[in-house]
């Protein structure tokens, strides 16, 4: 979170990613940091997951990372 903020910052876009299972911990940093940056939320786990889940979870997240970098199409 504090990357995203220092990148934000300096006029860098970037998207914050994290699992759906810390939505409410983003969310309550976010607020103490005073921040509001894009941010896409995946499944969860991630850990223990084989190549073709992980692509599967990429493939579903690819959409919303480049609409919050570029704008919606």
């Amino acid at each position: 979170m504090h990357d995203i903020n220092d990148l934000e910052r300096r006029g860098i876009p970037g998207v914050f990613v994290a699992t759906i299972e810390f939505a409410g911990a983003a969310a309550d940093q976010s607020k103490s940091l005073g921040l509001d940056v894009a941010h896409v939320l995946t499944e969860h786990p991630i850990q223990d997951r084989t190549d073709e889940e992980m692509v599967a979870i990429a493939d579903e997240a690819i959409a919303g990372l480049l609409s919050s970098l570029t704008g919606p199409e």
